[in-house]
Formats: C-alpha cells, structure tokens, sequence
C-alpha cells in the first residue's frame, strides 16, 4: 500500500493539472470502489473549481472552491493518471507494467482551465482498494478517518522532544510505536524500517528508552528524529518507492527502493561501513521487520 511519501508524489503530480481547473464533469463508471461513492457526488462537484490540492497523511484532499473536500485513498493498487487533449496516451514511460484497461478506469475528472485545453484525470484501481469519499472543509479535522491522526513527519514539527512526549512511559516496541497512526501519521513498515537502521536503532527495542526518567529526549531521540525526517524527504524527492503497483501521475516510477538500506533486503550484509552484520528479517505484530542486530542497537 502506498505510504506518504507516494502520495505526496502523487499530489505534487496532480497538482499542476488539478489546481485551478474547473471540474466540467464527474464521471462515476461504477457505484463503488471499497466503498459506496457518495449520494450525489457527481452533481454536488460539477462545475466547481479545484482550490487546492492537500495531503494528510496517506489522504489526497481535493478542496473545491465551495468547501467541498474529497478525500482520496489510493488503497492496494489505485493510481491517477493525466490525460490531455482528444488522445488516450499517458505521459511518461512505465518502468513495471501497470493496468491501462479501461475497465478498470472507475473515475474520471473531465477538466478545463482558463485558455487550456479540456483533460482528464483518471483514476485506475484493478483491485478498488481505493475510495474517494466527501465532506465539508469545516468539518475535515473531525472527519473519522483523519480526527485520530498524529504529527506528520514531514517538517521540524518532528522532533526529539516530541519522540519524547510520544514515547513516555510506552513499553511498547519502538516499531510497534513509529507505525501507530495516532502518535506519527502516514509512517509505513518501508520508511520506518528504513529510519531505525539509519538511527542505529533496534526495532525490538522498547520506544521507552529513549527517554530519560525526567522527561527529556535521550540522544537516540534526537537520531531517530533526524532520520525520520531524513529519509521521508529524500523517498519524496526520489518519487517515492515503487513497489508492487505504484506509479507516478505522469507513468514513470520513482527510484527510491534502490536506495534501500535494509528493506526487503534480507540475508545481504549490512551496507554500513564497519559493520560485518548481515540484514535479518523477523515479524512484529503480523509485518514483516528487517534490520541489522549487529548495529542496531
């Protein structure tokens, strides 16, 4: 399933063709993807404008200049893709094969902005993981899905006094911790893998520990912290991971994955310089962990 720094990718992809566009219509091939669509979503978004395009989380957020939100998952398989002018033709190239049937275009957004000409954003989902539900802008904080979700990784928010703050007093694992969508929205098992290596941090090691009895980050904290943060920027700017069925708007894959330390990479030694360890593989509440037990302490 896609993790934030896939759709981030996606929304900075759709933005250029969404933002400022007018929806001229809403084109629903089926009642439902994982969910039923709902009553009346073609109507109550025809003509009205694109405002903006947000994220929280793993959630696209379309805004629409009457304060409508639409509220996107892209689920197991889901991707949109741009299409301009009368041509069927994505841009870009696929590096690993994605579905292009038709049958599986289940939405369509038929666009048009000032002195441009008329595209489509598509939304292509072979298994209808996906959803796209609606709400109101006031109410989106409350919304079910979004009200329970923590701080985003993605800015200085994300410090080693915040770990601290999260982690107290939890003897939960630190893996167990990171992947609570409560305490730090949008982490998956990649990233999260991914960070604790580069923190020289044990996945089994209790989030407790890294914090003192006083309160106050310990200097694991402050790795952690900068790692998380780290790795989520450079996976965005790489265009996220590209595993399984992931793609960019424009067709092309991001590179990420071939900067992977640790995951998905079991029984390979450990890239760190000095360590002699070798990746290990275990399993933490049903997921699949990999890290170094030589240098991740």
């Amino acid at each position: 399933m896609p993790e934030l720094p896939e759709v981030e990718t996606v929304r900075r992809g759709l933005e250029p063709a969404m933002q400022g566009a007018r929806i001229e219509r809403l084109e629903l091939r089926r009642p439902d993807l994982r969910f039923p669509f709902p009553e009346g979503l073609a109507q109550s978004v025809a003509g009205q404008k694109i405002s903006a395009l947000g994220r929280r989380a793993k959630y696209l957020l379309i805004h629409l200049e009457n304060g409508q939100v639409l509220i996107c998952h892209l689920g197991m398989s889901g991707s949109f893709r741009v299409e301009y002018g009368d041509g069927a033709e994505t841009p870009g190239q696929f590096h690993i094969a994605r579905s292009r049937d038709q049958k599986h275009d289940h939405v369509i957004f038929h666009l048009r902005s000032a002195g441009q000409e008329p595209l489509r954003v598509v939304y292509n989902d072979p298994r209808r993981f996906g959803f796209m539900l609606s709400t109101s802008g006031a109410d989106l904080h409350d919304h079910p899905l979004l009200a329970h979700l923590g701080l985003e990784p993605t800015g200085n928010a994300l410090s080693a006094e915040a770990l601290a703050t999260m982690f107290a007093n939890r003897s939960t694992s630190l893996k167990a911790a990171l992947m609570d969508q409560s305490l730090i929205s949008g982490l998956g098992n990649i990233y999260v893998c991914e960070a604790l290596w580069r923190a020289g941090l044990s996945p089994r090691r209790k989030a407790s520990t890294l914090v003192t009895r006083a309160g106050q980050p310990t200097p694991r904290a402050a790795r952690l912290a900068q790692a998380i943060r780290a790795v989520i920027a450079e996976a965005i700017a790489s265009g996220g991971s590209t595993l399984r069925d992931h793609a960019q708007t424009d067709g092309s894959l991001g590179y990420f994955q071939h900067s992977f330390s640790v995951y998905d990479r079991e029984a390979v030694a450990c890239p760190r310089a000095q360590c002699t360890g070798t990746v290990k593989r275990v399993v933490q509440n049903g997921r699949s962990t990999f890290y170094c037990p030589s240098c991740q302490r």
